[in-house]
């Protein structure tokens, strides 16, 4: 309910939800080819190439050759599409804290509290189907 009251005031206008999902994707993983970034978000080779395209054309992709194969390109975020990231998570960071600065302390504690036994809950491997184990040292509380 959170994240969804940081989206609606911080809108992902101009790309969708699922060019937001390759932006987030080439954040995580750099350089990375379609099909790599297709399997990344169970989309086919075409699909991701448009979303590719869009994204290029806006500015917040590029495509570089693979210094591995001529055949395959390698996709990267710009300075822009990192700054647009950047942007969208202040946005989101400033919609999020304003609610819970309105929390009495009493819940702002009850709300950390459960948030650290969901987290101990994810490092004792209570994981989605298909996830990695959270190592301590990657973990960003």
């Amino acid at each position: 309910m959170l994240w969804d009251r940081g989206r609606d005031a911080a809108p992902v206008a101009p790309v969708s939800a699922s060019q937001l999902r390759v932006l987030y994707s080439l954040e995580r993983e750099r350089g990375i080819n379609l099909r790599t970034l297709g399997e990344m978000l169970g989309s086919s080779p075409p699909s991701v190439s448009r979303l590719c395209d869009r994204l290029e054309a806006l500015g917040f992709v590029r495509r570089t050759p693979s210094p591995v194969s001529r055949r395959e390109l390698m996709l990267d975020l710009t300075g822009s599409g990192t700054a647009y990231l950047s942007e969208l998570r202040l946005q989101r960071e400033e919609v999020l804290r304003s609610v819970i600065e309105s929390m009495s302390p009493e819940s702002r504690t009850a709300l950390r509290d459960g948030l650290g036994a969901f987290r101990d809950a994810v490092e004792r491997g209570a994981l989605i189907p298909g996830t990695h184990r959270v190592d301590r040292a990657d973990r960003t509380a």
